[in-house]
């Protein structure tokens, strides 16, 4: 498959498309919000069974191209409660985070300040596969 970050035309088109590849989703509100001529966001949510979603918060940028995910927060939810969530804060004095800089993972217990490597993270490639994918394994 071509990487969807080619142009956003295309990752326009991958975000809106989600629910046709993945039968997991429920519903999604996401939405490709182009800020400027080669600057976009991607914002909403991402629903599943067991009353688990995704909360998705992307910056893209196109000012070369193939484009790139220049900021991103997720967020997994099961009801009130915040499962876990991936940002790309750096943390460069923390050893253990360093195979996959600045891409991490942050888990309980102590959700806020614990953290793992999040491997598959890119700025380059979609990152919503492998977190719908993710999820699909915690559901089933």
């Amino acid at each position: 498959m071509t990487n969807p970050l080619r142009t956003a035309d295309d990752y326009e088109l991958f975000i809106y498309a989600l629910e046709d590849r993945f039968r997991s989703i429920r519903r999604s509100t996401l939405i490709f919000v182009r800020t400027g001529s080669t600057l976009a966001r991607v914002s909403g949510e991402i629903m599943f069974d067991a009353d688990i979603r995704l909360v998705v918060r992307e910056r893209l940028m196109f000012e070369r191209l193939p484009g790139v995910i220049d900021g991103y927060g997720y967020e997994v939810w099961q009801g009130d409660e915040k499962l876990y969530w991936y940002d790309p804060q750096p943390h460069p004095n923390d050893m253990s985070l360093k195979s996959t800089h600045p891409h991490h993972k942050h888990i309980p217990p102590d959700i806020k300040h614990n953290r793992v490597p999040a491997p598959g993270l890119s700025f380059t490639n979609p990152n919503l596969p492998l977190l719908i994918q993710e999820i699909e394994s915690r559901i089933s």
